[in-house]
């Protein structure tokens, strides 16, 4: 289907904005009358700009407070309007939005409301435009979407349709089923927007906290399926209203939007799979574990004794690069020296895919290319896409007899036997830009076909952390997404912290040694164990075990979770865990206890 977008979602120039649509792919625009009066471009250059772009011009909104109104004020509106349309031909704008009103003026008679809008769209016509009448969720008479197409039938004039808008749908509880009732002739236009469910009032929840589709927690796909059931065959067109897309980088959040219509439509191709207008890309090809995390600095003597002391054994080289294999059970860490980055990061990750091939079809169809890497002609073809925080993602077979493996890139090393405790890669966290958050959500799941989980609000003592979770159906990968927002602290790190947790047989054994080490372990104030026992009860040896250790503790429904950290190498610190019964959670009660600890070096 064509797929449009409104300017109000970017940030930017119209110019600009205009530019980074084209670039994504999309086909036409809605022109949000703030951009355009802020422009220095004249109606004209706008249209002709689009034109060349490619872009058609699909509908010029809001015009606000019309209807159901005295007899002086509809006169002052009327002429309001005449003035829209001048400036709407020069545009070249078919279209214009209509939203119910939330004037006190305006009075509870239908009928009113009708005759005033067909008065409308008779002066409309006459410049060759169209009126789509939309019920706002907070309009003062019309406030639901079934409400405001009687008040179109009423009138009944052919240059009069009704909007559909997602959010003022979905927000509002309706069940978006009545919409197969309205003939798709009569809906001139289809918004489309997701949002988190919040509790707050719908006005500001709709002005600040709209997102794309996939990123939210409406079934906008349902929606849209519902619309096309009912013949409805104009484009679909994208108006969020976002605090942080209106901030973030105007090209880059135009992709994210293009890739949230793309993924879009194959969910509403479940619904409807034979509607032939919808494009479907190729299937997703959900990865079946971590196949290595590669960290990366100038200097890697640091993580290599922290390896060390955690039981890994360096069992390869790279043959043309300096890049090295660290290995203990199935976990495996690369770390990588070729870069003049002094401090350490989390610079990729590997997951095992089933089809690497079939990753890449997928990554590129919604608009994640594939990133250049310099190969040597003997070097195993391993292709990577870069993930929202700039990670490097691997699509790997590892070890397997009907692909090449990775680790054929590696020359063996003479090592002493890697201990036999941690068994493999349990998750990696993820530090995401503030800006790419909800962006970073919508991939994983569009790209990789991870389940996001509900987003968690933890406190950092200068500010906050906001942390949600992807992961395939049976957890065998798990990425944590984390956002800090904290202040200007000496002691908050200029680039986010970033972990990988490894998972282990006996994880109060490996404890117990790594403590006797010394200077490994993140010490845990007495205080946590204090309340630990007030909130559990685990006996009197257990909880002495876990004080002197340093091990924190957390439990669900299903089971309970074992974990320590280690001390920061840079950004990068790990994370030692075991999960028993059916634990699935990530301890996250816990991390504020960490962030303390992490800042506390600068406090002293």
């Amino acid at each position: 289907m064509r797929k449009s977008i409104a300017t109000v979602s970017l940030s930017g120039t119209l110019a600009e904005k205009l530019t980074a649509i084209a670039d994504a792919g999309f086909d036409g625009v809605e022109i949000f009358e703030n951009d355009l009066l802020a422009s220095p471009l004249s109606p004209e250059e706008v249209r002709l700009r689009a034109a060349d772009l490619g872009l058609s011009i699909d509908l010029y909104q809001p015009f606000r407070d019309f209807e159901a109104v005295p007899a002086d004020v509809l006169e002052r509106n009327l002429r309001r309007a005449e003035h829209k349309f001048a400036v709407m031909e020069r545009l070249g704008a078919p279209r214009l939005l209509v939203c119910s009103s939330v004037s006190p003026d305006a009075v509870d008679d239908d009928a009113l409301a009708a005759g005033q809008l067909r008065l409308l769209a008779e002066r409309a016509a006459e410049h060759g435009i169209e009126i789509a009448y939309e019920a706002l969720a907070w309009g003062r008479h019309v406030n639901e979407y079934l409400h405001a197409w009687r008040i179109v039938r009423m009138a009944d004039h052919p240059a009069l349709g009704t909007c559909l808008d997602s959010f003022h749908i979905l927000s509002r509880g309706s069940d978006p089923g009545g919409i197969e009732a309205i003939p798709g002739e009569k809906i001139f236009f289809v918004q489309l927007a997701d949002a988190p469910r919040l509790a707050m009032d719908v006005l500001q929840w709709s002005r600040h906290y709209r997102c794309f589709p996939g990123q939210g927690g409406f079934d906008v796909a349902g929606l849209v399926a519902h619309v096309l059931r009912s013949g409805y065959s104009g484009p679909l067109s994208l108006e969020v209203f976002n605090d942080v897309f209106r901030q973030a980088d105007t090209a880059r959040t135009a992709v994210d939007a293009m890739r949230s219509l793309i993924a879009l439509e194959e969910s509403v191709a479940r619904h409807l799979p034979q509607a032939a207008a919808l494009a479907v890309p190729p299937g997703p090809v959900v990865p079946t574990g971590f196949a290595f995390a590669e960290l990366a600095a100038s200097d890697t003597a640091e993580l290599s004794g922290l390896l060390t002391a955690l039981g890994f054994a360096r069992t390869g080289v790279h043959g043309g690069k300096p890049v090295e294999l660290w290995e203990q059970g199935d976990a495996r860490i690369l770390l990588n020296a070729g870069t003049p980055e002094r401090d350490p990061a989390l610079a990729a990750i590997g997951l095992e895919s089933p089809d690497p091939a079939g990753s890449v079809k997928r990554a590129q169809a919604l608009l994640s290319p594939v990133l250049p890497r310099h190969r040597a002609p003997h070097d195993t073809p391993l292709d990577s896409v870069s993930a929202p925080d700039g990670t490097a993602l691997f699509f790997c077979r590892t070890a397997q007899p009907d692909h090449p493996s990775w680790t054929d890139d590696f020359t063996g090393v003479p090592v002493d036997a890697a201990r036999d405790e941690i068994t493999r890669i349990d998750h990696v966290a993820l530090t995401q830009p503030w800006h790419h958050f909800d962006e970073a959500a919508l991939f994983y799941r569009s790209v990789l076909g991870l389940r996001p989980h509900e987003s968690l609000e933890l406190a950092d003592p200068y500010g906050l952390l906001r942390s949600r979770a992807v992961t395939g159906a049976d957890g065998a990968v798990r990425i944590a997404l984390n956002v800090a927002h904290v202040g200007s602290h000496v002691s908050h790190p200029d680039t986010p912290w970033q972990h990988v947790a490894l998972a282990c047989r006996d994880i109060v054994a490996t404890a117990r040694r790594l403590r006797a080490l010394g200077g490994v372990l993140l010490p845990i104030p007495g205080n946590y164990y204090d309340d630990l026992e007030a909130r559990h009860d685990l006996g009197p040896e257990r909880h002495r075990t876990l004080r002197e250790l340093g091990l924190l503790y957390d439990r669900d429904a299903r089971g309970e979770f074992l974990h320590l950290y280690t001390v920061t190498v840079g950004r990068v610190f790990f994370e030692i865990v075991q999960r028993a019964g059916g634990y699935d959670g990530y301890g996250a009660q816990n991390t504020p206890i960490r962030l303390a600890v992490q800042h506390a070096p600068a406090d002293r």
